[in-house]
């Protein structure tokens, strides 16, 4: 046991016997070979360490019982969702509290008038979504990871996605939230309505600061009706760099396309290895755009993303005209993540840099790869910036990991160095915490520590986390 749990409070109970003696057996996990599968995210080399106890509540008072019991001990709560995260946001810390929302899974309310939903912080995204549909309506945040993570693992990062460079991250869905404070108290933040300034807007402080401000115990989403049905247009392109050019010249053309993601020939190989998908491409790089632009003016849109893909030296383009083939790339995409884990520890980077840089970036990455000798394959949601590079490395072997760390933290330096920023989605958690204190002036990092310390007073939530 870490040291916080030896320590007593009021009639000398240990923070175990105090969760023991409020939480139902069946809520509390000491057992560390169950504790293991809890105790970090997907982040690869970002450290984690074994917990007192892991709870999974089923309510919000179970939740408050349990941050009241802490900040009497003085004890670390770590939140998590499904641990699909990049950054290592929801790794254990010795001596604290994981806080699992695997129970808390309901979606309490869909409201057809209001376009709203009330859910609980382990509803998984996609299962939201399909819920929505049957009402005609529609959650729009969708990470690749949205098979498999949650809303509050969402809320928590300010997740983005394949369809944001159109219509927005998850901070542009939240209205409201609870939230148990690092003060012990469950509270309501933002509202239900359309419109609503009174007071600071707390809940959207909430969104994305990765657990180290509260817990969140139900979110309150917006939701947009079902839209139409999207064209999807795909381009091969012999370099990644014109690939880059493609999304700059869609960018310069004045569309918004519903999707623009760029993914390479070795991660849909990877994909294809895993899955047997039948994937196949003459080409170094894949970008698949997508309008839902309805009518005859999204039919102009598609030609008109068609004639930047060409014009900007697309080896094949056209706009599919089938819808399985079409899925199956998409469905590639969000697969690629996984599909690469089977070759080796991948390290994700998560930069966004603005959208005439992406060409640049893209050949700065190619150029680090070649410097730190490290296999760096690429997806991205391009359309807006978000550029992912995975770097690859053997198992077990230290020096790639060391040449593969060294090439992370110089893509994060070309990043900031052509105006973008060292996270678009997967946040900061462990990994990026160099890079932020890069970004930001000491000024804003002070403002940042006022908050933190006016919220979280204590200092229990999500320590040694963000900044």
């Amino acid at each position: 046991m870490g040291w916080c749990s030896r320590r007593h409070y009021r009639g000398g109970m240990t923070l175990l016997e105090a969760l023991g003696s409020q939480i139902d057996a069946d809520r509390l996990i000491t057992d560390p070979d169950i504790m293991a599968s809890y105790i970090h995210d997907d982040a690869e080399w970002a450290p984690y360490e074994m917990p007192v106890a892991v709870v999974r509540p089923r309510t919000a008072e179970q939740v408050q019982t349990v941050v009241q019991a802490c900040i009497a001990h003085g004890a670390p709560v770590v939140t998590r969702g499904a641990g699909t995260g990049l950054s290592g946001g929801a790794n254990a810390v010795a001596g604290g509290v994981v806080i699992a929302f695997d129970a808390m899974n309901a979606i309490k309310e869909i409201n057809t008038l209001e376009r709203l939903a009330v859910v609980e912080p382990g509803v998984v995204n996609d299962h939201l979504r399909d819920a929505c549909a049957e009402h005609g309506l529609w959650y729009p945040p969708d990470p690749a990871s949205a098979p498999w993570s949650t809303i509050g693992g969402n809320v928590a990062t300010n997740a983005g996605g394949l369809c944001c460079v159109k219509y927005g991250v998850t901070k542009d869905y939240v209205l409201g939230m609870q939230v148990v404070t690092g003060t012990g108290e469950l509270v309501r933040l933002g509202r239900r309505t359309a419109k609503g300034v009174a007071g600071f807007d707390l809940s959207a402080l909430m969104v994305g600061s990765e657990g180290t401000l509260g817990v969140i115990t139900e979110v309150t989403v917006k939701l947009r009706p079902q839209r139409d049905p999207e064209r999807t247009i795909v381009g091969y392109f012999d370099s990644i760099v014109a690939a880059g050019k493609a999304v700059e010249a869609v960018a310069a053309d004045g569309l918004t396309p519903s999707a623009l993601e760029l993914i390479d020939r070795q991660c849909l190989l990877a994909v294809d290895a895993w899955k047997n998908m039948g994937l196949s491409a003459d080409a170094e790089v894949v970008l698949l755009g997508r309008i839902d632009t309805p009518g005859e003016i999204g039919d102009a849109e598609a030609e008109r993303m068609l004639a930047c893909f060409n014009r900007s030296g697309a080896t094949w383009s056209a706009r599919s005209t089938d819808q399985e083939e079409a899925d199956a790339l998409f469905s590639a995409r969000r697969l690629a993540y996984p599909a690469l884990e089977r070759l080796g520890p991948v390290l994700t980077e998560d930069i966004c840099v603005p959208k005439a840089a992406v060409p640049e970036m893209l050949a700065r990455i190619e150029a680090i790869s070649a410097r730190h000798d490290t296999h760096i394959a690429n997806i991205a949601h391009a359309g807006d910036g978000n550029l992912h590079p995975l770097l690859i490395t053997p198992h077990d072997d230290e020096a790639a990991r060391r040449r593969a760390q060294a090439a992370f933290s110089e893509i994060i330096d070309n990043a900031l160095e052509l105006g973008g920023t060292v996270t678009g989605e997967h946040g900061v958690g462990l990994l990026k915490m160099g890079g932020l204190a890069q970004e930001l002036s000491p000024a804003v990092v002070a403002m940042h520590h006022a908050i933190k310390g006016a919220l979280d007073p204590h200092g229990i939530m999500n320590p040694g986390k963000v900044i």
